[in-house]
């Protein structure tokens, strides 16, 4: 019996504390008004039972107060872009309307968030069929996956006794992509290509080799129109291409734990991920087949392609990246090293001394996979060190080398390197522009820039809650 009474007796108890063991108002109210009762019925005396009545209707009144303020309110949120770049900022616009002739003397809005540095809260007051409005702007500066939302509006009463809470709209995610710096003067080690030195394989982008005509097909861009084709034919004919002569290029992020080190902006892992997103911006700008691999929780392979869409698949999956990995980087370079051929390039990012991923790059030279390493030299962490001996060994195998040191001006560090000469620091390349006015093969800013559409997302709450061309192609004269 002792058993059932607890479980019956559970759930008032838990609602005794909720409502009394949080509201110190309401608490103070109630026990005034039985207080008040009590000695007026037990003296019979009129003024405690008139204090009781008293405190009775001013509860009920509260009460009353408390639901009007809820209702006939409505949000609309409109945010400027769902996905960023870290530096860059995200406009949010809120709107509070009055649809109610009930005025609305206090309403606190927020919406929840987990992004840092994000505050959005205000307390307004409506008159009837009113509205408010809010911009807000927040500088997203680390990458990551955050959430926005859901907005949450509160009423009370003027003594603070209730309390009502009033939810809009839903959780959102907003994406910040890691910080893509251009890199003037870096260059990988080119691939051997294979063949004569041409892919015959066709591609639907624009390239300048054009291998072929055929029919115009419903949504072929008019600047692939052949005319001279056209008009000899008398239909329209649109041009085919093939890839241009380049080789693979793949980056290999070394994502294991015990290969970083550091918290917040600072940590290394920050820097290799900057690294790894200004080296893929650099060569999806040059119209480079590039590809991404890293191993955190599961081994997350992005084969090789070009363009920007692709180009956002990799920071998507760069923004998320954190240094929880449990494989080591030799590991990877030897389970994966069937994906690569004489026509591939290696980019791996790392700040391993671990002897044996150094044989795994001297098994992939020996096939003829060009090979390339970042060098994250954690002694500048506070680290281990070890990282300048082991970039002189790797560099003594005809590897390319770069040795970064914590607060080194990245662009300015990442200079291709004569397999053989010296190590680069940042301060010994201080002089090296990063505005890519000088160099071979400098990318304009304004075409490194990825273009990513800003879709405006606009939400109004009430209460109520790649096909191949056919065959047969003739070749363009």
């Amino acid at each position: 019996m002792r058993g059932l009474g607890g479980v019956l007796a559970s759930p008032f108890r838990h609602a005794w504390r909720a409502t009394f063991g949080t509201r110190r108002s309401l608490s103070i109210v109630i026990t005034l008004t039985i207080v008040a009762f009590a000695v007026g019925f037990a003296s019979n005396y009129w003024l405690p039972q008139r204090l009781g009545y008293t405190l009775l209707f001013g509860m009920m009144l509260a009460g009353v107060w408390t639901w009007s303020s809820g209702q006939g309110v409505r949000v609309r949120m409109s945010r400027s872009r769902d996905r960023v770049q870290a530096g860059e900022s995200i406009i949010e616009r809120f709107e509070v309307i009055n649809d109610s002739v009930i005025p609305k003397l206090w309403l606190e809005v927020e919406e929840a968030s987990d992004l840092p540095g994000h505050t959005a809260q205000f307390v307004t007051s409506l008159g009837r069929s009113s509205h408010r409005n809010w911009r807000v702007q927040t500088a997203c500066h680390r990458r990551g996956l955050y959430n926005l939302g859901p907005i949450t509006v509160r009423s009370s009463d003027p003594f603070d006794i209730f309390h009502r809470e009033l939810r809009f709209g839903y959780r959102r995610g907003l994406v910040v992509y890691p910080r893509a710096l251009e890199l003037p003067r870096y260059s990988a080690p080119p691939a051997n290509l294979p063949g004569e030195g041409r892919f015959r394989r066709r591609t639907h982008y624009v390239t300048p080799n054009a291998s072929g005509i055929r029919d115009y097909e419903a949504g072929d861009s008019v600047n692939r129109i052949h005319w001279k084709s056209s008009l000899r034919t008398g239909s329209l004919k649109v041009k085919t291409f093939e890839l241009d002569p380049a080789s693979h290029l793949w980056v290999v992020l070394d994502l294991s734990s015990q290969d970083h080190i550091g918290t917040g902006d600072d940590a290394s892992i920050e820097t290799a991920v900057t690294i790894a997103a200004s080296v893929i911006r650099l060569f999806i700008n040059q119209n480079r087949s590039v590809g991404l691999m890293m191993f955190g929780e599961r081994l997350d392979v992005i084969e090789p392609d070009r363009g920007s869409q692709h180009f956002g698949r990799m920071l998507e999956s760069l923004a998320v990246a954190q240094p929880i990995g449990t494989v080591p980087v030799a590991s990877i370079l030897y389970q994966q090293s069937r994906r690569w051929g004489r026509h591939t390039t290696v980019i791996v990012i790392t700040a391993s001394t671990d002897p044996r991923w150094q044989g795994a790059i001297r098994t992939l030279t020996q096939r003829g996979v060009k090979a390339a390493v970042a060098m994250l030299d954690l002694d500048s962490w506070g680290g281990r060190g070890g990282a300048a001996a082991t970039a002189v060994e790797l560099r003594a195998l005809g590897v390319q080398v770069n040795l970064i040191r914590k607060g080194d001006h990245i662009p300015a560090v990442m200079v291709g390197q004569i397999p053989g000469g010296a190590i680069s620091s940042g301060a010994a390349l201080a002089d090296v522009p990063s505005n890519g006015t000088e160099g071979a093969g400098v990318v304009p800013l304004a075409q490194a820039n990825m273009e990513m559409e800003e879709a405006v997302a606009e939400a109004d709450w009430s209460q109520a809650e790649a096909v191949a061309p056919p065959g047969g192609e003739t070749p363009v004269r």
